[in-house]
């Protein structure tokens, strides 16, 4: 067996655990990173792209921060279109001055691959059968095999970055966690093309055909979502069908605006939220999708994990720096309570957006359920105190420092 050690074992390379490294990096703590897959899949994955101010502070902390602010396109305002009515949310007047960055997640992705190979740290991709082990110990240890060979990582704390279907969750006893879930009745199907924008802002579009986004990763690419049965396959929408009904869920004023081509990717996500507690267990901590799932309506995946790594960024750094211990139980607390804002709102802005014809919705008929979302529609877009609520959140809530 291949022994080796590091202070940090990060499993999983998506930009939640390269930025950890990094900013661990920084800080002189050294990490290994974990991964099953190559590096060019996970570049391939077609992720998200609005970034809070708080994720664009870390990565500049990080140092990865270049072509983010050369290319990333800031966006002050937002708009809910409702049956063709526009509603504009200006971010930055209402909140004070924060805004949020569109950028999509896998050029930060590629950015801190680069910054992770030029310092020299390692990343291990292609590692099978991960494994981990002891984490209640004071000495925990990860396995994999790699090449048909076995190796042993020794670390003092296990950073758990690697998603839903990940290892790291499911490590936690079954009888330790409690998990809380939400399965909508509906998924989003996403088309990303090289077609300028629609608009320069993100539109979020409710319609009696159904719910819309239009949204960027930069001047001249444009992603695109259309709210659909879950019974529906991505091979029952070619192109022309997709952008036909894309033009009837947008706002007139803007329809004819549309520039069409064909699709780069194309896929279909169901939605669901999704809460696993504790987010700690022993030397292991749980970050982003390994631990929480939002809905994609109010862009608030990605930005959680880095509320959960600012957050784990800060307790690694108090313990090799202070030599402060204690202060890794207050993870799961700081972090749990940031997460269920992030659900709350997620959850209230696809119950707000979406159309559910003649579903039930927890016990409440379709059409009352509906009236309900329209009086909340009513007062948080025609009042101020109500887009405030609307922009506070959107543009992410502060991180919570350790006591």
């Amino acid at each position: 067996m291949n022994k080796s050690r590091t202070q940090v074992a990060i499993i999983g390379a998506g930009p939640s655990g390269l930025l950890l490294g990094q900013l661990l990096h920084k800080q002189g703590i050294s990490n290994v990173i974990l991964e099953r897959v190559t590096g060019d899949y996970v570049l391939g994955r077609i992720r998200a792209g609005i970034l809070e101010q708080g994720f664009v502070n870390l990565v500049r902390e990080a140092g990865v921060a270049e072509r983010m602010d050369q290319e990333g396109h800031v966006h002050d305002g937002v708009e809910l279109c409702i049956n063709d009515q526009r509603h504009r949310i200006d971010l930055k007047k209402l909140t004070g001055g924060d805004a949020v960055v569109c950028y999509g997640q896998t050029e930060i992705t590629l950015d801190l691959m680069n910054a992770r190979k030029a310092s020299g740290q390692t990343t291990v991709y292609e590692a099978q059968d991960v494994q981990l082990h002891d984490v209640k110990s004071e000495q925990p240890y990860v396995t994999y095999t790699l090449e048909g060979e076995t190796h042993r990582l020794d670390c003092d704390y296990i950073a758990g970055c690697d998603g839903f279907h990940g290892v790291s969750r499911q490590t936690i006893p079954a009888e330790v966690r409690t998990e809380f879930e939400r399965v909508y009745p509906f998924g989003w199907l996403g088309l990303l093309s090289d077609t300028p924008p629609v608009h320069d802002e993100l539109i979020y579009s409710k319609t009696d055909r159904g719910f819309a986004l239009a949204s960027q990763r930069s001047s001249t690419r444009s992603r695109y979502y259309l709210q659909v049965p879950l019974t529906d396959k991505v091979e029952d929408w070619p192109d022309d069908a997709f952008w036909a009904e894309l033009k009837k869920r947008l706002p007139a004023s803007v329809r004819d605006k549309l520039v069409t081509g064909p699709s780069i990717e194309k896929s279909i996500a169901p939605l669901r939220s999704f809460v696993c507690e504790p987010m700690q267990y022993g030397k292991l901590f749980l970050v982003g999708d390994a631990a929480h799932i939002v809905p994609p309506t109010g862009a608030k995946g990605l930005n959680l994990a880095a509320s959960d790594v600012a957050t784990l960024y800060k307790v690694m750094t108090r313990v090799y720096r202070e030599g402060d211990k204690d202060c890794i139980n207050q993870y799961s607390d700081i972090c749990l309570r940031r997460v269920w804002h992030g659900e709350r709102f997620s959850w209230w802005m696809t119950n707000m957006m979406h159309e559910y014809d003649n579903l039930d919705v927890n016990g409440t008929d379709a059409q009352t359920f509906q009236r309900f979302m329209e009086s909340e529609l009513d007062y948080f877009l025609n009042t101020e105190n109500g887009q405030r609520v609307i922009a506070e959140q959107y543009v992410g809530l502060p991180f919570e420092d350790l006591k």
